[in-house]
């Protein structure tokens, strides 16, 4: 049986916290940010008058060009009347409002999805429809929250019917969404047959009836399945307390209480309140069975009591302190966006049944380190713990959306179809992820030519999963290097298999040691090495075997420094590789912030360049701008501009820029500059007699330190995603990750170096 993930405490805060985080700096949780410059006369006249007369005009003509010219393909409206919030009932649509800005900042958190609330202030339901259904223009689809059941079905149906974008009623579908894909999970793990389980539902709220539109659909026999409400069983010719939606799943049955209908039951369904289902009705049930209780915020039986009552049972609820969370913001986020980027007219059974498996198939694929992180470290496998993706899962928005887009393409109701899915997933990846758009394009180049990577700390869990990673993702075969027993328990603890595309290489064991032992020794025997010395690093030290592997050309690239600070794991392998004839040795860092990638350098390598040095440092730079698919255009940082206010260290930059015209590079360079000249197009107007085309994308650093400050500094306080030091200018292509990286931060580097970034 898998592991278990470990209890998680539920965050534990008073109301006046949870009032001051509300109401501190600007109140409430979002903004209007624009997305153009405004910070001159002619974008304000662009933006607005005369310049919006042109999109008008074109839209006017035609409609579907709204979603080129304006934010509507990006926006969704979160909508309540405030009759059914959370577990707190009918308090008004004022009162829903927080509610409603956090589903907001949850479609932008996830999905990258623009969203504003509107409360409507009325539970008449046509006087709401009509509210409504006049804004289609605006958005881009319809997210209604928090409407009490019946009138929601009413409310969802005619807005269907009336709008021609989605409306999505996310109390219902996104339970059912998410209850379903950990169904499915849980049918697997017990070997049922769906078209002969039976499934109770106990609630025939908005909820309820969703589940059980779902369930049908993905394959439960309708005999099988039982609603239960307030007044027993749903039963065929029952009239107390019946409506259109609930008659349509009553059957036949003899039971008339949830007790009865249990009796033998596999699943239960819980959509009610806290303590509906007992330990006694739970024993009565079929072996293994599977409870959702998902009443919030308490269950309608907590795990504890379940499992005392019933040890085979696999167990999910609403809560976040508790395995298996049926989390809704595992599907509207990313349902959305599918929907959205093929335009779809509506959110139909197949978009949803596509969701449900596609988050389903996600749970039983191995983790990344970001999810460990939310699990405190310990990493959780598919299991009867663990039936749904975590929620900060980073693949969901590249898994689930394609997956709904595609059903939207098949089913008939997109109206902007997706041509290169592939290159829709590394789209969707970016928008988490900026690492990841510009890692697509090197990962399909390295699957053009796959290398043999060497993974020099074998041992590692984390790299063990990152040279899985590697293989799976076809970009070459890996070669961890470690003791076998130590690399296969590790593999074994973590629930990893090593398939035939990785192999273990044991440095004191390898028949290729005596060769490596000897090639170090003739490279160090006039640096104070003996024979002996030269022959234990082969056998005890991984980064002088693995770089060895490499140079002897047994190996293709190398990645290292999980466990080893970066200085010393260069020292190693420096030991070994010598710089590029020609080149010099650098460390460059790829910073990616607001859409804009820049290469800063020298981060790593060279504490206080002089002037000559500073070039060599350029031109090594601008070569992996070329290498990463940008045209350089390098600006040589100072504190001062074109000689103001004078200094040391901007003397040895303006120097550079001399010696670089010396040598007749073939890239654009200009210095010295301040780092707002080089990087503000509205700066550098101050300075005509620029040879800069545009803004900066390689920025050369005047000192060692003030690379590495300043890369630093972005990252934790400007939100920017910074990648490296790279290590370039080294004879063979060999790459340092930082101490203690992800298996992504690996993977990341692993390819970098079978692309040769590096030089």
């Amino acid at each position: 049986m898998a592991d278990k993930p470990p209890k998680r405490e539920r965050p534990v805060f008073t109301d006046k916290e949870a009032l001051l985080y509300h109401s501190r700096g600007r109140p409430g949780k979002i903004a209007v940010v624009p997305t153009k410059p405004m910070a001159t006369q002619r974008d304000l006249s662009l933006a607005y008058s005369p310049g919006v007369a042109a999109p008008v005009l074109a839209i006017a003509e035609n409609a579907s060009l709204a979603y080129d010219y304006t934010v509507k393909g990006n926006m969704v409206a979160v909508i309540t009347n405030g009759t059914a919030i959370l577990g707190l009932g009918n308090l008004g649509a004022l009162a829903a409002k927080p509610v409603m800005e956090g589903k907001a900042t949850l479609f932008k958190r996830f999905a990258d999805i623009d969203s504003i609330d509107l409360e409507i202030d009325t539970q008449e339901v046509e006087a709401f429809i009509a509210a409504v259904r006049y804004l289609g223009p605006s958005f881009g689809g319809i997210n209604l929250e928090d409407i009490k059941a019946p009138e929601c079905f009413i409310i969802e149906e005619r807005l269907r019917e009336l709008m021609d974008i989605p409306v999505f009623h996310d109390d219902q579908h996104g339970t059912a969404i998410i209850s379903s894909a950990g169904l499915l999970n849980a049918l697997h793990l017990t070997g049922r047959d769906i078209k002969n389980t039976r499934l109770v539902c106990n609630g025939a709220g908005a909820a309820g009836i969703a589940c059980l539109d779902l369930a049908k659909a993905i394959g439960f026999a309708p005999q099988n399945v039982t609603l239960c409400d307030t007044k027993g069983v749903v039963y065929r010719g029952r009239s107390e307390g019946m409506n259109q939606w609930k008659s349509a799943h009553a059957v036949d049955t003899d039971a008339r209480t949830l007790a009865e209908a249990l009796d033998g039951a596999d699943i239960f369904f819980g959509l009610s309140v806290k303590g509906a289902l007992t330990p006694e009705m739970l024993k009565t049930m079929a072996p293994d069975p599977i409870i959702f209780a998902m009443a919030n915020p308490d269950p309608e039986i907590t795990p504890e009591e379940a499992l005392a009552a019933r040890p085979d049972a696999i167990v999910a609820t609403g809560r976040s302190d508790y395995p298996n969370q049926i989390n809704n913001v595992l599907g509207f986020p990313y349902i959305f966006r599918g929907a959205l980027d093929v335009r779809a007219k509506t959110i139909n059974m197949e978009m949803k049944i596509a969701a449900a498996k596609a988050l389903a198939e996600l749970a039983r694929e191995d983790v990344p380190d970001e999810v460990a992180n939310a699990y405190q470290g310990a990493r959780p496998r598919f299991g009867r713990d663990y039936l749904i993706p975590a929620p900060f899962d980073p693949r969901l928005i590249s898994i689930v959306s394609p997956a709904v887009a595609k059903a939207a393409m098949d089913s008939g109701v997109a109206r902007h179809p997706i041509v290169d899915m592939n290159a829709y997933r590394a789209e969707l990846s970016a928008r988490r992820d900026p690492i990841a758009g510009l890692m697509h394009t090197i990962y399909d180049r390295v699957r053009r030519d796959p290398k043999r990577v060497v993974f020099a700390e074998g041992e590692e869990e984390q790299v063990i999963r990152a040279a899985l990673s590697f293989v799976t993702q076809g970009l070459g075969r890996a070669i961890l290097v470690g003791r076998e027993d130590r690399v296969a328990q590790t593999a074994r603890n973590a629930g990893l298999e090593l398939g035939d595309h990785i192999e273990v290489h044991n440095a004191k064991l390898s028949s290729r040691n005596g060769v490596y032992a000897q090639f170090l020794f003739e490279r160090l025997q006039r640096k104070g090495f003996l024979f002996r010395d030269c022959q234990r690093l082969i056998n005890t030290d991984r980064n002088h075997f693995a770089a060895a592997m490499v140079a002897q050309g047994d190996a293709d690239a190398m990645v290292t420094g999980v466990t080893r600070n970066f200085s010393n794991a260069l020292e190693d392998v420096r030991h070994v590789v010598d710089q590029k004839p020609g080149h010099r040795l650098i460390g460059a860092s790829l910073v990616l912030a607001h859409g804009r990638i820049v290469v800063v350098a020298d981060t790593a390598i060279t504490e206080m360049p002089e002037a000559a040095d500073l070039a060599d440092i350029a031109i090594e730079a601008a070569g992996v701008a070329r290498r990463i698919g940008l045209e350089p255009r390098v600006a040589m940082l100072a504190f001062s501009t074109f000689g103001y206010p004078p200094g040391e260290r901007t003397a040895r930059m303006h120097e550079s820029v001399r010696v670089l015209d010396s040598r007749r590079v073939d890239f654009e360079y200009e210095g010295e500059m301040a780092a707002d000249v080089a990087l503000s197009r509205q700066a550098m107007a101050a300075y005509p007699f620029s040879r800069l085309s545009d803004t900066a994308n390689v920025l050369v650093m005047p000192a060692f330190h003030s690379a590495s400050i300043s890369t630093k500094m972005l990252q934790e306080l400007g939100g920017a995603t910074v990648l490296g030091p790279l290590i370039v200018g080294l004879d063979k292509p060999i790459q340092i990750v930082q101490l203690g990286a992800t298996d992504a931060d690996i993977v990341n580097m692993a390819a970098l170096a079978a692309f040769g970034v590096g030089g």
